[in-house]
């Protein structure tokens, strides 16, 4: 290489690097905008072990609606959401009575090893 050559490189190479890093910037502005995390993408194994016992309880247990319940699960806080339909709730958020659906899905989850907290994110729906 001819010396003007050598002294343009290391200037390309700059703008180069700083394109680059206006698209990262661009991109990460992009993934921000559409309210996705990156960190939610990223599950714990212990995590992802704990979501598979707490479905696999789910779907054993008889009392329980689990086709219709989500599972979320963040440093062993466990989230059920979904759409519950029950004869006695008439819309309320937690039906009265003493075998409600939030208490047996809650007998069910809290008795799995792992599970620090519970939390519930259910619509209640009345039987049509």
């Amino acid at each position: 290489m001819s010396p003007p050559e050598t002294k343009r490189w290391p200037e390309t190479m700059r703008k180069r690097v700083s394109t680059f890093q206006l698209a990262l910037a661009i991109c990460a502005g992009a993934v921000a905008n559409l309210g996705v995390t990156v960190s939610a993408a990223a599950q714990s194994p212990m995590d992802l072990a704990l979501k598979a016992r707490v479905e696999a309880a789910l779907v054993s247990a008889s009392d329980v609606p689990s086709d219709s319940i989500g599972v979320e699960v963040r440093d062993g806080v466990v989230t059920l959401s979904g759409s519950v339909v029950c004869e006695e709730c008439g819309g309320r958020r937690t039906p009265p009575g003493s075998g409600t659906v939030q208490q047996s899905l809650g007998a069910v989850v809290r008795a799995i090893p792992g599970v620090v907290r519970l939390e519930f994110k259910l619509r209640y729906q009345p039987a049509a």
